[in-house]
């Protein structure tokens, strides 16, 4: 087999009169993630771990915010056609381990459900999909509640 490991990362800011995505799930909360998508910061980073494992150009290549048709996407669309790349070029999915940071709100009680619809899109099994959710401790922009980062690692691989 041929396998392959990629790295993504991603980052938002947060603000009132926009939604929290992530993961494909919408968390209530009085901010939300600013982006030309949906601004989906988990599956955004997974999404160029892919991207990169596979060889291939980042989000912003495929997906760029300059195009009008990506304005307010749902970004399990996004997740949907970059796994048809990835297919295209013979590469199915090992495995992904992702970890989004985030002061408030704690939502380590939603992984269990992104975990589903991150299953069902990719098409490999709940346990082959690692997220984790952690603080910087109210350090940084995240800490200071400005903004979301999320960072993924996956195994992709030809057999």
């Amino acid at each position: 087999m041929n396998f392959k490991v990629g790295f993504g990362y991603d980052v938002h800011q947060l603000e009132k009169g926009f939604q929290l995505i992530v993961g494909g799930l919408k968390i209530p909360f009085e901010k939300g993630s600013v982006g030309h998508s949906d601004a989906d910061v988990l599956i955004h980073a997974i999404m160029d771990a892919l991207l990169g494992a596979a060889g291939l150009r980042d989000i912003g290549y495929y997906f760029p915010d300059t195009d009008s048709k990506y304005k307010g996407i749902d970004s399990k669309e996004l997740l949907k056609q970059t796994i048809d790349l990835l297919k295209d070029k013979g590469f199915k999915v090992g495995n992904i381990d992702a970890t989004v940071s985030l002061q408030k709100p704690k939502i380590s009680v939603y992984i269990p459900e992104m975990q589903e619809i991150l299953s069902e899109i990719i098409q490999i099994p709940v346990e082959d999909i690692s997220v984790k959710a952690t603080t910087t401790e109210k350090l940084g922009f995240v800490g200071e509640g400005k903004g979301i980062a999320a960072q993924a690692v996956v195994l992709i691989y030809k057999s």
